[in-house]
């Protein structure tokens, strides 16, 4: 039974990546803590954060679906910087691919709940 976002397996992928891409970032240059290094470590996280929140808005569809939205904008930005990481010399192919192939395999599952919204919804009181 699901209880809580975390209980989600998408949740899980999310919160793996960004504690990955938190570890990761350790090692890049001082000159990218204010760019690269924060954004990404921003977006990743922010998945979580609005995965979160989507599921406490469970009642409205519509405030449901948009922190969704909201979730697989984050997830698509932190995708973005990791393809940066990569070329810029701060990861290996395996590290960017690893964690490029994560995201996808989440957003997969986020847009599949998006288009099917319905059973996550709760029964609203009228």
């Amino acid at each position: 039974m699901i209880r809580s976002p975390e209980d989600l397996e998408m949740y899980q992928i999310a919160f793996a990546a960004a504690i990955d891409v938190c570890k990761g970032t350790k090692e890049f240059p001082r000159e990218e803590r204010q760019s690269l290094s924060d954004q990404v470590r921003r977006s990743s996280r922010s998945v979580c954060a609005n995965l979160t929140e989507a599921w406490r808005k469970r009642r409205y569809a519509a405030a449901f679906v948009s922190k969704l939205n909201d979730a697989e904008g984050e997830a698509a930005e932190a995708q973005t910087w990791v393809r940066f990481a990569v070329p810029c010399g701060y990861w290996t192919a395996e590290m960017g691919g690893d964690l490029h192939q994560r995201y996808d395999h989440f957003l997969g599952k986020l847009v599949n709940m998006i288009t099917n919204a319905d059973p996550w919804l709760l029964p609203r009181n009228t």
